[in-house]
């Protein structure tokens, strides 16, 4: 991080793990609830794993609650989804509305994969066509929630999103982090930004810019 300081930093690992650790002690019952519900539903499994690019491009698995029938990804869009997809279930559709699928990324958290704010982990082939400018996004480990979920989510392009988490590595501070996890319960609460323009979230396009971001207000 551009503004890293070295106890600021510690402050933001230690937080990490102990919130991480928290919440998924707390919300141990609500997972085998969601589970149940999940296999009640619709066959497959409970969770949905999936390799992610992480800090300095090191690869993990990012695990969710599953939301899509079972080897989606092998049907309909494929990696990318739409508004009223058929290949989301009815619970995966509630999970989803609410942002409870990411709830199992805490695990990741407390794994050190991820932090509780980072841009959001995305995928192999499209880090591999990053710009020098872009990959800066992967100085940092990834997040539950980020600088572009609060400032448009889906709504707004990958290129427009990636912007904007480069703008957040590059002006990190730990209040910053504090505005972005109170924004995200407004962003969930009004449920914003889930889909993107048109009902079709925005496949990840090879032509990049390597402009600074504009509007990057807190």
């Amino acid at each position: 991080m551009v503004n890293e300081h070295p106890v600021h930093y510690a402050v933001k690992l230690v937080f990490d793990r102990a919130a991480a650790l928290l919440a998924l002690v707390i919300l141990c019952p609500v997972f085998v609830l969601i589970g149940l519900l999940i296999k009640l539903d619709s066959s497959g499994p409970v969770f949905f794993a999936q390799d992610r690019v992480g800090k300095d491009g090191k690869l993990f698995k990012s695990i969710k609650f599953r939301t899509m029938v079972h080897r989606a990804a092998e049907t309909g869009l494929g990696l990318n989804i739409k508004l009223e997809d058929e290949r989301i279930t009815r619970v995966g559709q509630f999970l989803r509305t609410w942002s409870l699928d990411e709830l199992p990324q805490f695990y990741s958290v407390l794994m050190g994969d991820m932090s509780i704010v980072g841009p959001r982990p995305t995928l192999l082939y499209q880090v591999e066509q990053y710009s020098d400018f872009q990959k800066k996004r992967l100085l940092v480990r990834p997040g539950v929630t980020g600088w572009a979920q609060i400032n448009g989510r889906n709504a707004i392009g990958w290129e427009e999103r990636i912007k904007l988490d480069v703008w957040y590595v590059e002006n990190w501070s730990l209040w910053l982090d504090i505005k972005i996890m109170l924004r995200t319960i407004r962003v969930i609460v009004k449920r914003e930004g889930l889909y993107g323009a048109g009902g079709i979230n925005d496949d990840f396009l090879q032509d990049r810019q390597d402009s600074d971001p504009p509007g990057t207000s807190v």
